[in-house]
């Protein structure tokens, strides 16, 4: 029996996480709004930096503290029942797959790691598991995307063949974002969300990446293997095509285009979140937008996973979905190598998004100031 399942959980209602990583993305995003979930709870925190972890454990009243090093002694003292991973991506599955291998259910920020190969690890531990696992696909939840989807399948749209995207943020170059060799950039840390949107509204998988180009800005003041922007041209089933633009050296842009035979939806911003996302279509000529109130997208998702834990349900956006993303990460990375169009593994999704049983609507709580923890983009005043 599972550490996990022996103890139980703290209650019949609140699955008990453990904050595993304390950056800008779990302390402005995540943590502000568990408490209003109804169905989590913050009961350790593991990060490694003692001091941080120590100031926001008298933040949020949480009483179990630990260093990265005492992350086994963690699952071992049994004071959570999931964990919430917000590593640096290159250590997801350092910390995913001893907490699945001991019960703990994980909910994983994307992408699930930095290669196909690791994230296939961590999926395979959770099928060995009792424990589930989600990977922290956001707009998977938000009410303006869904209703995207909606009208897509509703044939508003008539045959949806194209998707542009333009998605950028100026990166400061002291970021770790910036300074992690190969592993830093765009295409891994912002590429993830036009890829998933194209998966999830052409829902298919792409055959082929027709093309990738990158460039390096010397102005930008990144390290001279960082890749700042990157262009990519990804061709699906029923000669669909999808493009889209990543970049930490242009202006803050984050929108998209789906087009069709009768109809376009533009979402401007289509991304973000703790703001409202805006549609812009144009169906059968007419013109119309909407304006979707902003919704705390991070509680959501973990509102929706523990909903899936406490009622024993597998969540949709699980590691097949991260693995999907991966290929097609992969595919780019190989064609920015070869400079040549790359073909795609076969690859078959099981499940989509249900958007009746997806939607949340939690509202937008405002983050206190960081510990230790600083917004990636450079100042532009």
């Amino acid at each position: 029996m599972s550490i996990a399942s022996a103890l139980g959980f703290s209650s019949g209602k609140k699955v008990r996480y453990a904050i595993v990583g304390a950056g800008d993305i779990a302390q402005e995003a995540m943590m502000p709004g568990v408490s209003h979930t109804g169905n989590s709870e913050m009961t350790a925190i593991v990060t490694g930096d003692i001091v941080k972890a120590h100031a926001l454990g008298e933040r949020y009243g949480i009483e179990h503290r630990y260093g990265y090093d005492d992350f086994a002694r963690m699952l071992a003292d049994g004071v959570a029942d999931a964990i919430y991973l917000a590593t640096p991506n290159w250590r997801h599955a350092e910390f995913a797959i001893p907490a699945l291998q001991a019960g703990l259910h994980v909910l994983s920020e994307k992408p699930l790691e930095i290669t196909s190969e690791k994230a296939q690890s961590i999926v395979d531990a959770a099928a060995a598991s009792s424990a589930r696992l989600m990977v922290a696909y956001r707009l998977h939840f938000e009410p303006a995307t869904l209703d995207a989807i909606r009208r897509i399948r509703a044939g508003e749209l008539g045959e949806v063949m194209a998707f542009t995207s333009a998605f950028a943020q100026m990166v400061d170059p002291a970021n770790h974002r910036a300074n992690s060799g190969d592993l830093a950039g765009p295409l891994l840390d912002m590429a993830p969300y036009p890829i998933n949107a194209t998966r999830y509204l052409f829902e298919a998988e792409p055959t082929e990446v027709v093309s990738a180009v990158a460039t390096r800005h010397a102005a930008a003041g990144f390290g001279a293997d960082v890749d700042d922007t990157i262009a990519v041209t990804l061709r699906f089933p029923g000669d669909r095509i999808a493009q889209f633009t990543c970049s930490y050296y242009a202006n803050a842009i984050n929108s998209f285009v789906v087009a069709g035979t009768k109809g376009s939806i533009t979402m401007d911003p289509g991304y973000t979140f703790g703001k409202s996302l805006e549609q812009y279509r144009v169906i059968g000529g007419k013109r119309s937008h909407e304006s979707f109130k902003a919704t705390d997208q991070f509680g959501g998702e973990m509102a929706y996973f523990s909903d899936c834990i406490l009622n024993g349900r597998d969540p949709e956006p699980d590691g097949e979905e991260g693995l999907a993303d991966l290929r097609v990460i992969e595919g780019i990375e190989r064609a920015l190598a070869s400079g040549r169009a790359e073909v795609l593994p076969p690859f078959h999704r099981s499940r989509r998004i249900d958007p009746d049983a997806q939607e949340r609507t939690l509202r937008v709580v405002s983050p206190p100031e960081p510990v230790n923890a600083s917004d990636p983009s450079r100042n532009q005043g």
